[in-house]
């Protein structure tokens, strides 16, 4: 059976018929969900098996961002608030690395019982003070250790709670003075101080299953293209100096740092080295045109794609809710 080389999104709370022929045609990797997705326990689940009922794999990664903080898509009354990767930086008298584990352990713990078996974390960018608030708070800490530190406990707590961790935004947003939501960042440090501080916590994590791009222009890199549509991003950087070796994801394609048709987005970054596109706000018409510019995954991304799904446990780690979260609560409220 032939897949498709994107991660795609829906427009509402259910699959309308033009959706679900759609992605039964195109077959894509996998699917992401936003707020405009979501109601109620019930109605997600639902979702989450029509979307896998489209292309008939159970596996099919269904993605989710469910960070804490300013995101995150599950809210109350349904789902806890959790906090940015930015508070467990600055617990005292209590083990931020346990707590972090923790805290993704309650977030796993959450998706897994709505079939959704991808979360859009850790961030990994390192914050500069000249940067974008775009990262801010998300950011885990001020220094690479402390961020590759925190990341990899959350990325690990996600693992354990049967749900696979994205490493972003590589290989790093935290220098870049724009939101590439609205607009392209470039950034002009040299390689080397990029090599010492933005690169660094994406090595550390190099062994996670899967990671997201930043469409962000590294001038010591690559003076007109952004990572995510850089061959040379990719070939000296992110698969060569961080060494990175599992599924890249690009960005999502509609962000307005990219221009140009959407089909031609989708090829660019498949050319570049993405191994899947994602393109997230559902709007059929750029959907087509994302999916006329992909290829069926294969060859080196199809083995890193079955190798980041077989990073998911046979059974998630045993966990008493109630007790972690009233421990997780404490911890959080004396920090």
């Amino acid at each position: 059976m032939s897949v498709s080389a994107c991660i795609l999104g829906c427009e509402g709370l259910r699959l309308t018929r033009e959706e679900t022929a759609f992605f039964r045609a195109v077959k894509p990797w996998g699917f992401i969900l936003f707020a405009r997705n979501v109601e109620s326990p019930d109605q997600l689940r639902n979702l989450v098996s029509a979307l896998r009922e489209t292309v008939g794999r159970d596996d099919a990664p269904v993605l989710i961002d469910q960070e804490g903080g300013r995101v995150q898509r599950l809210k109350p009354p349904h789902w806890p608030v959790y906090p940015p990767g930015r508070a467990y930086g600055r617990l005292k008298g209590v083990d931020r690395r346990e707590m972090a584990r923790l805290g993704a352990r309650l977030i796993a713990h959450d998706l897994a019982g709505l079939g959704i078996n991808v979360d859009c974390v850790p961030v990994l960018d390192v914050p500069d003070p000249s940067g974008h608030e775009i990262i801010g708070d998300r950011a885990y800490g001020e220094t690479v250790d402390e961020v590759a530190l925190l990341g990899r406990a959350a990325a690990e707590g996600l693992i354990a709670g049967g749900v696979l961790p994205v490493i972003k935004h590589i290989p790093g947003h935290g220098r870049a003075r724009a939101d590439s939501h609205l607009e392209l960042p470039v950034v002009d440090a040299d390689f080397d101080a990029l090599d010492a501080r933005d690169f660094a916590p994406f090595r550390a994590l190099s062994d996670m299953p899967m990671a997201m791009t930043a469409h962000v222009i590294y001038t010591a890199i690559d003076r007109k293209r952004p990572a995510t549509t850089s061959r040379k991003a990719f070939r000296r950087v992110i698969r060569g100096a961080i060494g990175y070796d599992g599924l890249v994801m690009s960005d999502d394609l509609s962000m307005k740092a990219l221009s140009g048709d959407f089909r031609d987005r989708a090829r660019d970054a498949l050319a570049a080295g993405c191994d899947v596109v994602l393109h997230c706000n559902g709007d059929m018409a750029e959907m087509k045109a994302v999916a006329d510019g992909c290829a069926p995954l294969k060859g080196q991304a199809k083995r890193r794609a079955a190798a980041a799904l077989g990073r998911l446990p046979r059974a998630p780690e045993p966990l008493d809710v109630e007790a972690a979260r009233a421990r997780f609560a404490a911890a959080m409220a004396e920090g």
